[in-house]
């Protein structure tokens, strides 16, 4: 018996929450259970949500994405990306273009559809920002060099990768590449990106006071809201991704003087609807597909893939940070978490990525999440324990 919708979006939230909670208490990111639960959720498990069967659960997660790109552009300040400099710009650049040609390279290997191998190339380009910068965070280490490398490199890695996911949605087709509308989005993704970059702050800033009347409280969170849903929607309209533009939108806010405002009042609206996108992916996955036709090899395949490409592109990127350094940025960049997950939701609703390649992606995205955090505690293990031996004998100041 199909449940009424309520119910099953009580059920998921519960659920959600609570897998979040039990992973927070482990040490580890709340969205792996939150995919977890979901893939138990499931058809192919429990069967409590149908996915296919209710095409509100997928425009409901695509709304819920849209906030959780929004969130991310919030965080994430142009004047902060063009401060980090050519090391991590650069790390940026090469921990895409090796990743991208080795996840493509494969799946074409192995006789997969040319758009397919495009999508799981694009799942393996950008560094979850989220993950890497709780990890520092938790071990007291953002104010190292090698963390404030990663973090600008993850963020333009961002940026690049949700470029890259237009081109290929916008590029591909059951037919193939269409070189000539690759193009096209090239164009308007550059376009879209340099118009709201040097024209959207200015413009928003100057409309604000329409929005400081008395009679329209919570002005700066309308006028937020308004500016993520219409720039999301433009980008739809003229071919992009719709995250592109929330992205964007965000970070065109983060800009204005009231930006930490937003982020305040965005978070508890975030922390309802984030959870369900991904608890739905989750439940979108048949968690049987990794043990038959070979699924569960591609999936190692495809992890290793994922951790070499960015451990050797961005290590050799900071090469001249020391060998040291350069493995501590190059693991630093390998979490994949979120933005892995946004791609295999955008290539299957572009028909572009069948179920297996979908868990495969999801998969991928869950285990480089979880090797990252103890790798790194045992890169910056020196570090810590000099840091506890200053604590030792004289207080040392919090980075």
């Amino acid at each position: 018996m199909e449940l009424p919708i309520l119910v099953q979006l009580f059920l998921l939230f519960a659920a959600a929450k609570l897998a979040g909670e039990v992973f927070e208490r482990l040490g580890q990111p709340a969205v792996i259970g939150e995919l977890l639960v979901g893939m138990v959720l499931g058809a192919g498990v429990l069967g409590v949500v149908d996915v296919a069967e209710e095409p509100f659960l997928r425009e409901f997660a695509e709304l819920c994405v849209v906030i959780l790109l929004f969130r991310v552009g919030l965080e994430t300040r142009l004047s902060d990306i063009r401060a980090v400099g050519r090391t991590a710009a650069l790390v940026a650049v090469v921990g895409v273009v090796i990743p991208f040609g080795l996840g493509y390279g494969y799946y074409v290997a192995i006789g997969r559809e040319s758009i397919t191998a495009l999508f799981l190339g694009a799942a393996l380009v950008a560094t979850s920002v989220g993950v890497t910068a709780r990890v520092l965070a938790d071990l007291r280490l953002l104010g190292e060099r090698e963390s404030r490398i990663i973090l600008g490199a993850a963020v333009i890695d961002d940026i690049l990768g949700l470029i890259v996911l237009s081109i290929v949605a916008g590029g591909g087709g059951e037919g193939g590449i269409d070189l000539v509308q690759v193009g096209v989005t090239v164009a308007l993704s550059t376009a879209f990106l340099v118009v709201f970059g040097l024209f959207g702050t200015r413009a928003v800033a100057r409309g604000g006071h329409l929005f400081e009347r008395p009679r329209l409280p919570n002005a700066p969170f309308a006028l937020a809201a308004l500016t993520c849903l219409g720039v999301a929607a433009l980008a739809q309209v003229i071919g992009l991704a719709a995250i592109v533009g929330a992205f964007l939108a965000g970070m065109v806010m983060a800009e204005t003087p009231d930006h930490y405002e937003l982020e305040e009042k965005f978070e508890p609206l975030g922390e309802f609807l984030v959870p369900f996108f991904f608890v739905i992916t989750g439940a979108t996955v048949d968690p049987t597909q990794f043990f038959g036709g070979g699924t569960l090899v591609v999936v190692l395949v495809v992890v290793a893939l994922a951790a070499v490409g960015k451990l050797v592109g961005c290590g050799l990127a900071a090469a001249g940070l020391g060998w040291r350094s350069a493995v501590i940025v190059g693991v630093g960049m390998v979490p994949r978490g979120e933005v892995g997950i946004i791609v295999a939701n955008a290539g299957e609703k572009a028909g572009a990525v069948d179920a297996e390649t979908f868990a495969v992606i999801v998969a991928m995205s869950i285990l480089t999440t979880l090797i990252v955090p103890p790798v790194l505690k045992v890169l910056f293990a020196d570090r810590l324990a000099g840091r506890r031996a200053g604590r030792g004998g004289s207080p040392v100041p919090a980075d």
